[in-house]
């Protein structure tokens, strides 16, 4: 899954698009004034239906394979420990996930390593977090699965913790370094494709290559 997200960020589609492959990302985004808000709207309904339709083509192939009971359609749930544990692990990884968007995205020396670190950050949590809440980090992604198994258990946990983690960190950010700091809402900005965000990534880029030359 950290490969997957890596590759799905750097490629020609998610050079793009920003690469939000979740609600929670492009919301802060929208709240840092990064996304025009009919965007935005077109993001949500384009990962939710794009996730859904994942898992729907999935049970397609692989079949009862999907509904098994140690599958259940990859479910998100929260594990022995409840809800309460599950809730404050995933607004943990959002909060750490997107603090760590911002602070190299918005990076002319790093940025172009953003998406390694998403992939790393996916693949540690998968295997650190994952028995504690099913690492959603996505409402997308869990109401992907929970759709065509109606296994709405919980489901306001993955619908909650993440955005709100994912906000407070945005918040964090504004806090310490100042709405201008947030220069784009792409994941991944160096490349030559066309940028539909309120984007000051290239003028701030010129503007740090001329200092150089001078």
């Amino acid at each position: 899954m950290g490969l997957t997200a890596i590759a799905l960020i750097y490629s020609p589609w998610g050079k793009q698009s920003g690469a939000h492959l979740n609600p929670s990302t492009t919301l802060t985004f929208l709240r840092l004034g990064k996304i025009e808000p009919w965007d935005a709207a077109f993001y949500f309904l384009a990962q939710i239906v794009g996730g859904t339709l994942g898992v729907v083509v999935s049970s397609l192939i692989w079949g009862t394979a999907i509904t098994h009971e140690k599958v259940r359609y990859a479910a998100t749930l929260p594990a022995m420990n409840g809800t309460a544990v599950a809730f404050i692990a995933e607004l943990a990884i959002s909060f750490l996930m997107m603090t760590m968007v911002l602070n190299v995205s918005n990076s002319m020396r790093i940025s172009r390593f953003t998406g390694v670190l998403a992939g790393a950050l996916i693949a540690t949590y998968i295997t650190l977090e994952s028995p504690l809440s099913g690492m959603s980090m996505n409402p997308a992604r869990s109401f992907a699965s929970a759709f065509p198994g109606r296994i709405w258990q919980a489901l306001w946990v993955y619908f909650t913790a993440p955005p709100l983690g994912m906000l407070l960190a945005g918040e964090l950010y504004v806090r310490t370094h100042g709405k201008s700091a947030v220069l784009c809402a792409k994941l991944h900005h160096d490349n030559d494709k066309r940028c539909i965000f309120r984007c000051a990534y290239k003028p701030f880029a010129t503007q740090i290559a001329v200092k150089e030359t001078m």
